[in-house]
């Protein structure tokens, strides 16, 4: 099943991926590691929404992208 990264909002395959976070009894999953620290940093930011949302970390210098 592909659902969306919270963080850069990029599809990520739920069957695949590596990276994920357990966040108030919920499942997330990433893209990159970079996505799933920002994600940890701050996850209320991301599941509650935000102006910024659908930013990769790489690009804005997060250090995310593909490892």
């Amino acid at each position: 099943m592909k659902v969306k990264d919270p963080v850069c909002m990029m599809d990520v395959d739920t069957e695949t991926a590596t990276i994920t976070s357990e966040y108030e009894g919920q499942t997330y999953y990433f893209c990159a590691p970079g996505c799933k620290r920002e994600f940890d940093r701050n996850p209320a930011k991301y599941i509650h929404g935000d102006d910024t949302l659908g930013s990769h970390p790489a690009e804005a210098g997060g250090g995310g992208g593909n490892p």
